[in-house]
């Protein structure tokens, strides 16, 4: 989960749009994922036709997802960017009722407040001038597209490890955003491809490789509450080696933002264990 936390400072660090960043991973980590697949002596191919149409809507998503997320933090900081993004837990209930037919509780509606009121104290003011505004709604918005992309796999696509299906997502984000990236991903710099490659492999192809082994030990509850520490990671990262000084209101929000993220996690898996 540390790695995943670090992929935030790559926002920052390499001087590409987050559409150019998105494209570099992908091309990394598809390669990556697709080797480990064949290492460990998966299959390659999917089970039917229908899976091989999950997987492009998966990865659409996912392209959406990943290229929101970096635009977020470079639109803002790290800091509100990864705060804003891990609002998806809470978004994911809020969304539960379309593919699980259940209802919502109270519980939720107040932990769905309690996210509003953290992102309120993180903008400054409600005005889509203002850049750190602009990186919240664009992190809300990476929020919801990760929220929907998890319930579709988990409802359509989980019978397939996490490194199998995410190399497939992977080989659409590389494709689809093709047709997107800018001459500026082929003039960059060896420093910035040795950054890409560390983004693809370490904190991409490497990190989803572990979680699909973690969850053969790891209860998923487990998981998932180590899961809810990235935000910790990538701030903490963020102060260390970018120099970021989050406001006061901002580490407020997000606490609040991240405790309501963990209570969903919690409340969502002893409904699963019932």
């Amino acid at each position: 989960m540390a790695l995943l936390g670090a992929t935030a400072l790559f926002s920052k660090l390499l001087p590409l749009s987050a559409v150019d960043i998105t494209f570099g991973r992908a091309i990394v980590a598809c390669v990556m994922l697709f080797a480990i697949v064949k290492l460990f002596g998966g299959a390659i191919r999917l089970n039917s036709v229908k899976d091989y149409l999950i997987a492009l809507f998966l990865g659409l998503l996912m392209a959406a997802h990943w290229v929101s997320y970096f635009a977020a933090m470079q639109y803002s900081s790290v800091s509100v960017g990864m705060i804003a993004l891990f609002t998806f837990p809470v978004m994911t209930v809020l969304l539960e009722p379309f593919f699980e037919g259940i209802r919502l509780v109270w519980q939720d509606i107040v932990s769905a407040l309690v996210v509003l009121f953290g992102i309120y104290l993180i903008v400054p003011e409600i005005s889509l001038d203002n850049e750190i505004t602009q990186g919240v709604l664009i992190g809300i918005a990476s929020a919801i597209l990760y929220s929907f992309r998890n319930l579709v796999h988990r409802k359509h696509f989980s019978h397939y490890s996490g490194a199998h299906a995410m190399a497939y997502q992977t080989l659409v984000i590389f494709i689809s955003l093709s047709f997107f990236s800018s001459d500026e991903l082929f003039k960059a710099s060896q420093e910035t491809y040795i950054g890409l490659v560390v983004l693809g492999i370490f904190l991409t192809a490497v990190p989803h490789a572990l979680i699909a082994a973690s969850l053969k030990h790891l209860r998923a509850k487990t998981f998932s509450l180590i899961a809810c520490m990235q935000p910790l990671y990538g701030v903490s990262l963020a102060i260390l080696v970018l120099d970021e000084q989050p406001r006061w209101q901002t580490i407020v929000g997000g606490l609040l933002v991240i405790s309501a993220a963990i209570y969903e996690t919690i409340n969502a898996q002893k409904l699963h264990s019932k």
